[in-house]
């Protein structure tokens, strides 16, 4: 049995006729005075609807895990991660997590969310782990990507069943084309959006991020023909300090990399507990003063102790400059180099720490010391 007999056994469906290329044309008159439609979104500035999403994430971040919640939240007519998102049904295609990893993961989320599995009537998965799952592949006479069979029937399965949101995981394992061929990219990404434009729904599709996008915190991967041709782009990522330590492992921050229809740069930050990520929410402003009231007096307590040690510290990057160089210290308790300096740069704001000069008066330098303010 090959992979379309597999597809219309799974689904009970009888594959669609391949549908030809018809040019159309209109004129921009004719919008005359007819009602603007309004944008469509299955979450509002993050998701736009009828179009294509690609969303990133490096292995074991916990994209798939946040789409399935996304998933459930669709379903039962609930805020994902805190924002409203659109109800209805949903398709999911996995081709990364088995059917036994799927019924784990949905059990976590229902479990954190106070539902039942039996509440999940209208997510439809397509399980594809360890089975071939290419939805759009290279047609070497032509070298154009086109729809396989698999295609057809998940088209046929999303006419039946009419999905608000389709989530496809993951990218790499969806064609056979080149990443780093613009042309396959945006072919790809245009194969994708015929879904979302012929059933009106939202098509989500997870990625990972090369090492480039990762070092670069873009969190793209391959051609720029894949963010080109995108409208949405999101990029789920650890919390990273500048001496490259990871601040929580529990801890992620979902970007908003690309937003065509709304604001660009959106971040909402997540905890991950009980199989689950939850919104953190925002500390109040008592909360944030108490913080650095805190950072600035362990800043303090440290420099005194440097600077009775003979130690010469700096404000200016370098071997000797004092958030680094008290970043490692015991008794920082492991607060990051970035907290540090945000402390440091605050006191020097407020003359609580100065800059003392020192050294023969033909190479004048500079260091920081407490000041009598700050005694």
């Amino acid at each position: 049995m090959d992979d379309l007999e597999r597809a219309i056994e799974m689904f009970g469906l009888r594959p669609m006729p391949h549908r030809a290329a018809q040019a159309r044309f209109l004129s921009a008159a004719d919008f005359a005075g007819l009602p603007v439609p309004p944008r469509e979104w299955h979450v509002p500035d993050l998701i736009p609807s009828q179009t294509v999403t690609l969303f990133y994430g490096d292995g074991g971040t916990g994209k798939s895990l946040l789409s399935l919640q996304l998933a459930v939240a669709t379903v039962l007519g609930r805020p994902w991660i805190g924002q409203e998102c659109r109800s209805g049904k949903v398709m999911y295609l996995s081709a990364e997590d088995d059917v036994d990893e799927l019924h784990r993961r949905l059990a976590d989320v229902t479990k954190a969310v106070g539902a039942r599995l039996a509440d999940l009537a209208d997510l439809i998965l397509m399980p594809r782990a360890g089975e071939d799952a290419i939805l759009a592949t290279l047609d070497p006479g032509s070298n154009v990507m086109v729809e396989t069979p698999l295609f057809t029937a998940l088209d046929a399965a999303i006419e039946m069943h009419k999905p608000a949101i389709v989530i496809l995981d993951t990218l790499a394992d969806l064609h056979s084309g080149n990443e780093n061929d613009r042309t396959h990219a945006r072919q790809v990404i245009g194969i994708f959006r015929g879904l979302a434009i012929r059933h009106g729904c939202a098509v989500l599709v997870l990625a990972h991020p090369s090492l480039a996008g990762m070092a670069s915190k873009s969190g793209s991967s391959g051609s720029t023909g894949w963010n080109n041709s995108v409208r949405s782009r999101l990029y789920l990522t650890r919390v990273i300090a500048d001496d490259g330590a990871e601040d929580d492992p529990n801890v992620r921050v979902l970007q908003g990399k690309k937003a065509n229809y709304g604001p660009v740069g959106t971040e909402i930050k997540l905890r991950w507990a009980d199989g689950a990520f939850h919104q953190e929410a925002a500390p109040s402003g008592l909360e944030i003063m108490a913080a650095q009231a805190k950072v600035e007096r362990l800043f303090m307590t440290l420099l005194r102790k440097h600077v009775e040690r003979g130690a010469i510290l700096s404000a200016a990057p370098g071997r000797s400059f004092a958030p680094a160089v008290m970043a490692d210290d015991p008794d920082a308790d492991g607060t990051p180099a970035t907290v540090l300096r945000a402390a440091m740069e605050r006191l020097i704001g407020r003359r609580e720490i100065v800059m003392e000069e020192y050294g023969p008066p033909s190479k004048r330098r500079q260091k920081l010391a407490p000041s009598d303010k700050g005694n």
